[in-house]
């Protein structure tokens, strides 16, 4: 699985675009609840548009097709409301993902992976993947957006529960799922670990966000039908064997004053 981009963002807050007094002009794009607009964003200028969901920014560059924009700024407003009342679910998380700058950016050539924040591929942004019952190529948009969340949302917003350092209750749980408190990745993980993700670049804050990425998603179905194409990572891919056998994970991600999503987004927000 693509990691979050955390060569720049795991020491320092992401780098949104800072608005400019330009007017912003609205684009073609056909979805009912987003607009796509131009902008001048600073930082963000080789990016040519971009959608703002519930005040965070979704970027894009202009070989980016509208039809995955438009999908990654319905998945984002699935997960913030969850419950599709047209209301935010957490207030405090959307306060916190806006005073740490959050937001991301879509490209469509790897050479475009230049921004100082997380990143999604236009090419692994699936919307058939919900429409063929989870089978196919899979919608990498629920990781992405995912990360940009819990990154800068959670980890912030509730530090002591799941910031992303040793301390912290994710952290924990998490060095009971491999097996161990690696600050690195072993070698080899012990035989009871059910989370081994083994890409080095992944320094431990980069483990505790692609931790609570793996099991929000099992619990949420979007990995029941993976089971063998992450096994190298990750082995609890439905709802049931997480709340079995990372009871310490299960516990956190399903405590209602957290607001966690409850319903795996579609792409189909308000519709």
């Amino acid at each position: 699985m693509k990691k979050v981009f955390f060569p720049l963002i795991v020491f320092m807050i992401f780098s949104c675009g800072t608005k400019t007094e330009s007017v912003n002009n609205i684009l073609p794009g056909n979805d009912p609840n987003f607009k796509i607009i131009s902008h001048n964003d600073i930082g963000f200028e080789s990016t040519n548009r971009k959608v703002d969901v519930f005040g965070i920014n979704i970027y894009a560059y202009p070989e980016v097709e509208d039809l995955k924009l438009l999908h990654a700024a319905n998945i984002m407003a699935q997960y913030l409301d969850n419950d599709e009342d047209g209301n935010i679910d957490n207030p405090f998380l959307i306060s916190t993902l806006k005073s740490n700058k959050a937001c991301l950016f879509m490209w469509k050539y790897e050479y475009q992976i230049n921004i100082n924040a997380q990143d999604l591929g236009a090419d692994e942004t699936v919307p058939s993947w919900h429409r063929n019952d989870q089978n196919g190529k899979f919608d990498a948009s629920l990781e992405e957006i995912w990360h940009v969340i819990t990154h800068s949302g959670y980890a912030k917003a509730y530090p002591g529960f799941f910031g992303e350092n040793e301390q912290s209750s994710i952290a924990k749980a998490m060095d009971v799922a491999r097996g161990g408190k690696f600050k690195s990745v072993p070698d080899q993980y012990p035989p009871n670990a059910w989370y081994t993700y083994s890409d080095e670049s992944c320094e431990y804050e980069c483990m505790v966000t692609e931790y609570i990425y793996w099991g929000m998603t099992s619990i949420l179905g979007a990995q029941k039908n993976r089971s063998s194409e992450i096994s190298q990572e990750w082995d609890l891919h439905t709802k049931n064997l997480v709340k079995d056998k990372d009871k310490l994970i299960y516990s956190l991600l399903t405590d209602p004053k957290y607001k966690f999503p409850k319903v795996i987004p579609d792409g189909s927000y308000l519709r």
